[in-house]
């Protein structure tokens, strides 16, 4: 059964924010999100972490000064996701402007289908064939677990510089330089930061030694800042944990975007989204610009996207924003048809009736497509809170390998678990990587089942029934007069994510007129109960994928959100579940 709690939070902690001049309502939802100090609040620039405990961050840059100097040949290597496709235009900006030529910096990005994920051998045999041959790969939101990679570009002449921020295995590659703040013995205090966010940190401490030696003073170094935009948008894309740190990154990336000062692939992919980049908030860039990015790495190639971000030509980004929307509707078409199946697989064998007894779902389909198992795999673990991995055939349906994505719950650390699987039994598992609430891998077909049931006792070791019981987490009632569109306003303006969660209210409402939209979503007119109160007017709510009716009085969850139409703003109530104990 579903439990509904409401977050704790300390009243004189929400006394004093909102006495320094915060909102009350804000007052409290920040006090219930670990903020105590009234100083916590600044999100300026200025509070961000410097880079010098980053380890290697200084050395690195000073070792990219002295590749500029040389004009050295570098090339990029990406990863295929919208964290990694950002990381890819904020190194390459951001090293053209601190004076890197256009000639020698250039990019590549693997294909996922054929070349699988990180700096493997296959990718460093084709970036030696770039013209001009680099002599230096910089690795971005990939790399720290590439040792055979990197032995083989050390092979062929060429020095690897890791940037990452995944979790490293049990032996570091041989690279030149490794930047990531999740390696053994960094000391810097955001573990947090995003493959974007290590790039962007690489490009100050760089700035600064270029500084140092005499390119530019303070008042006529380039604006690194000026790439804030991206860095928002891979790391809220990424999922990444909102620490204080990332919000300020990502706080002050939405400032650009909201002034229209972004760059031209940014605005040209709200264009093409239907949203406007003056009310920008997170959830534009976690669920409307991050897949119409990612849409590329999952059915075509990510360089579509690199090559948006890079564009400055608004005519040029527009095009590639739409290609992009096009293939992003494509990959709703594929994953619609595969979570039906993946549904219909589970009610077959009845997994779904029994998922009570079950810690972890592992499904796979000759048919499915590679690139959007994770996101299946994302719908299963929010569906029956489990967490789980989705395979498709690595090597078109009649190949001997499956590649798999998994998604985890909160207290079910995914890559640690593979890494139990991979010891307790050694060579069941060709390659993984990730991190705690994603994870990728490869295994034999034919050992598919031995996977499902050693992962399964894995989940069974690991979690308990606190973890699997799906609780529902809030912030309490709102009063009948925060029912407003100023109110939506208010909370949208503010950096929510992973870590610091958007607010979900709870309370009861009277439930008017229902129906359906396009057969799928229901549609609802609700009047909230306040204080033994009736709303004088009731309010829109929608509940996406549900199409039950709900009683004539009910208990909610819900987002308060306002939603523009026609120069009119309204409250509309986006319904996140229905407390029936």
């Amino acid at each position: 059964m579903s439990l509904f709690s409401q977050r704790p939070f300390s009243e004189r902690t929400a006394t004093w924010l909102q006495q320094s001049g915060l909102h009350p309502l804000l007052a409290r939802l920040f006090a219930a999100r670990g903020i105590d100090k009234p100083d916590e609040l600044s999100l300026d620039l200025k509070q961000l972490l410097s880079p010098v405990e980053l380890k290697n961050c200084i050395s690195t840059a000073a070792l990219i000064a002295e590749i500029l100097e040389r004009k050295e040949p570098m090339l990029v290597v990406a990863d295929y996701d919208c964290d990694g496709a950002t990381a890819c235009a904020v190194a390459l900006r951001g090293l053209k402007m601190l004076g890197g030529p256009e000639t020698a910096i250039q990019f590549l990005v693997p294909n996922r289908f054929t070349m699988g994920y990180g700096l493997t051998p296959e990718v460093v045999d084709l970036a030696a064939q770039q013209n001009p041959k680099p002599k230096y790969l910089i690795t971005v939101d990939n790399g720290i677990a590439s040792e055979a990679g990197v032995d083989r570009a050390r092979e062929l002449g060429m020095e690897v510089i890791v940037t990452d921020h995944h979790l490293p295995g049990d032996r570091l590659p041989k690279a030149t330089a490794i930047v990531n703040p999740n390696q053994p013995g960094c000391t810097f205090p955001s573990k947090a930061l995003a493959g974007v966010g290590v790039m962007f940190y690489l490009l100050v401490a760089l700035r600064a030694e270029l500084r140092k030696r005499g390119k530019f003073t303070a008042e006529t170094q380039p604006k690194i800042e000026n790439l804030l935009d991206l860095v928002a948008l891979g790391t809220v894309a990424d999922v990444a944990q909102l620490d204080r740190n990332n919000r300020i990154l990502v706080s002050n990336g939405l400032k650009r975007i909201r002034a229209g000062v972004s760059q031209a692939g940014i605005q040209a992919l709200f264009q093409a989204a239907a949203r406007d980049p003056r009310k920008a908030n997170t959830f534009d860039l976690g669920f409307a610009i991050g897949p119409r990015l990612n849409a590329a790495g999952r059915l075509a190639d990510m360089t579509l996207g690199i090559r948006l971000l890079l564009s400055d030509k608004p005519d040029e980004a527009i095009e590639l924003a739409y290609e992009l929307d096009r293939i992003n509707r494509e990959r709703r078409v594929i994953e619609s048809g595969m979570q039906e199946a993946a549904l219909a697989h589970l009610a077959e064998d009845q997994l779904a009736g029994t998922m009570a007894e079950r810690s972890s779902i592992c499904l796979w389909n000759s048919e499915w497509h590679q690139g959007v198992v994770g996101i299946v795999a994302s719908r299963l673990k929010e569906r029956f809170n489990r967490p789980a991995i989705v395979f498709a055939p690595a090597d078109g349906p009649t190949g001997e390998e499956l590649r798999g994505s998994g998604r985890s719950l909160t207290g079910f650390h995914l890559r640690d678990a593979l890494d139990i699987v991979s010891k307790r039994e050694p060579g069941l598992i060709l390659k993984f990587g990730g991190h705690a609430m994603a994870a990728g891998l490869t295994i034999r077909k034919s050992d598919f089942e031995k996977f499902d049931a050693l992962f399964q006792s894995v989940a069974n070791d690991l979690l308990n029934d606190e973890l699997l019981e799906r609780r529902h987490i809030h912030d309490g009632a709102l009063a009948l007069s925060e029912f407003t569109a100023e109110t939506g306003d208010l909370l949208a303006e503010e950096i929510w994510g992973q870590g610091f969660p958007q607010p979900i209210f709870y309370g009861e409402f009277e439930i008017g007129q229902q129906s359906l939209m396009k057969e799928k979503h229901l549609r609802l007119q609700l009047r909230p109960i306040g204080d033994g109160q009736l709303a004088s007017k009731p309010f829109t709510g929608v509940w996406f994928n549900r199409t039950q009716p709900l009683p004539a009085k009910a208990r909610l969850a819900y987002r308060l959100v306002t939603d523009r139409f026609q120069g009119q703003a309204r409250v509309q109530l986006m319904i996140e579940a229905h407390d029936q104990g």
